[in-house]
């Protein structure tokens, strides 16, 4: 990529440019650690850090060029591009200088709070098994094709999400399947981004210390279906899909203006799933639409996957995919890291470690446990820190209702004391214990030991809360773990 800053001021309506208009840019950054030579600087305000401060590292980095909001003493040889609102002209210049590559490609989003991650990579798998190139952005990594890179955020930043994108234009992906967060929604990481089929999943209670209410929360999420909806696009064949079993579908709707295809188990809706029988290692139920019927065994169980399936179903058939391909697909269709994701060391009972971290999220899993449980369900969760306070009675709540025996620890504390966070949650364990066993451990790995220890068999563990992630935020460091690596630690020193 290459642009001189007077082909990028030319986007800009308030701007004024001391230096050589003609400098050229190859490559953008708001990290001044990620400065190479010939970059332009974006000097962004933040609520903690002031990009402009860092200006000399920049330079020192390789910058020939700032972009900022304020008045600056640089070198005669660096050009200033100044501008009243750097954020706004990020956006507008970001996409422009990567060429647009989301026009390059069909881009599916998928925003929810729970089932994001198991969707995109259930699509993924449709869409390559149609023989298309597939990247993918989520949760847990970056895919090109089989490329694996890692993520930091749920979605990129603008910089960031445009040279992913433009990487994968640059590999010739026919595709790219992306989860869409709501902070990235209300943050416009995702500007510049032409969505071809965008997913909700559903909403539930998550990220209040950002959004503040559910209705802000929704209202976010509904954003995807303003742009995917939204006029004069350079592509064709626009969708929206959506679960209208969850209530919040009806923002989602009224943000839609473009083809919408509905999903269900529950209500009448343009996709619909019956027959469910849920089984220990697997699901199977019947797919009806204006396509048919698809009768489907699957190898992933939960009623939260028949819901995730029915949205992969969904975007699929928006995307003119044959139902062949899709059911062929589905029936091959494993797991997903850190998604009811089964630790198995020839053990004579089960553990489980999965990504929940929202009540609904531990609430599915659990419910689901308790439909293959042959005797005891023994619960490990914890909350995270610098989060949502409010969810973590309710979170306990859930655990005690739902389990036999409820085991609380730390999750990822961050700033915050450990055993103040274990308090909150505690006061939604006591309410619903009713004499079961419960301890309260603040060590995590010691909280996991302590589970395998005391199964017994036909038992179910449930770890939860980190899922796929292998490290801990602790206050001043983040350390390695792995739920999985220290679940069998625990199992094999058992055994």
């Amino acid at each position: 990529m290459s642009k001189t800053i007077k082909e990028l001021a030319a986007l800009l309506t308030e701007v004024s440019v001391v230096g050589d208009e003609n400098t050229r840019i190859q490559s953008i950054a708001h990290d001044s650690r990620k400065v190479t030579q010939d970059t332009l600087f974006v000097c962004i305000s933040g609520a903690t850090v002031d990009g402009h401060k860092f200006i000399a590292q920049a330079i020192e980095n390789g910058a020939v060029a700032v972009l900022v909001e304020k008045d600056v003493i640089v070198p005669k040889h660096i050009t200033v591009v100044r501008v009243p609102d750097v954020k706004a002209a990020m956006h507008l210049v970001v996409p422009y200088f990567y060429d647009y590559p989301a026009r390059k490609m069909r881009l599916v989003g998928i925003t929810g709070t729970n089932g994001k991650t198991t969707t995109s990579y259930v699509l993924r798998a449709i869409l390559r098994e149609a023989g298309y190139k597939v990247g993918l952005i989520g949760t847990i990594q970056i895919m090109i094709e089989d490329e694996i890179q890692p993520i930091h955020n749920t979605t990129p930043d603008v910089i960031d999400l445009q040279c992913i994108l433009a990487d994968m234009a640059k590999a010739k992906m026919d595709y790219v399947v992306m989860e869409v967060s709501s902070h990235a929604l209300a943050q416009d990481r995702v500007i510049g981004c032409e969505f071809d089929t965008a997913v909700f999943t559903n909403l539930t209670q998550d990220h209040l210390d950002y959004h503040k209410t559910l209705e802000n929360y929704a209202k976010a999420k509904a954003r995807l279906f303003d742009l995917v909806s939204a006029a004069g696009q350079t592509k064709g064949n626009k969708s929206a899909v959506i679960n209208i079993d969850d209530a919040a579908s009806l923002v989602m709707l009224e943000h839609t203006t473009c083809q919408c295809l509905t999903y269900a188990i529950h209500k009448e809706s343009d996709l619909r799933a019956s027959a469910i029988n849920v089984l220990a290692k697997g699901a199977n139920f019947t797919i009806s639409g204006a396509f048919g019927t698809m009768d489907l065994k699957l190898k992933i169980t939960g009623i939260f996957n028949v819901y995730n399936v029915l949205s992969a179903v969904g975007a699929a058939l928006a995307e003119k995919i044959a139902p062949q391909i899709i059911q062929a697909t589905l029936e091959k269709f494993t797991s997903v890291p850190g998604r009811f994701e089964l630790v198995d060391e020839g053990q004579d009972f089960s553990v489980i470690v999965d990504y929940a971290h929202t009540p609904d999220g531990l609430e599915n899993i659990l419910h689901t446990a308790r439909q293959i449980a042959k005797k005891r369900i023994i619960t490990v969760f914890g909350c995270g820190g610098d989060r949502d306070r409010t969810k973590r009675p309710i979170m306990g709540r859930i655990a005690a209702k739902l389990s036999d025996v409820v085991i609380a620890t730390s999750d990822n504390p961050r700033t915050e004391d450990p055993e103040f966070i274990l308090s909150q949650v505690e006061a939604g364990v006591q309410e619903e214990l009713a004499g079961k066993p419960h301890e309260k451990i603040i060590d995590r790995k010691t909280a996991i030991f302590r589970a395998i220890e005391i199964a017994q068999v036909d038992d179910i563990v449930i770890i939860a809360g980190k899922g796929h992630e292998n490290y801990q935020i602790l206050k001043d460091q983040t350390i390695h773990f792995d739920d999985k690596e220290v679940a069998r630690a625990a199992i094999r020193g058992k055994q």
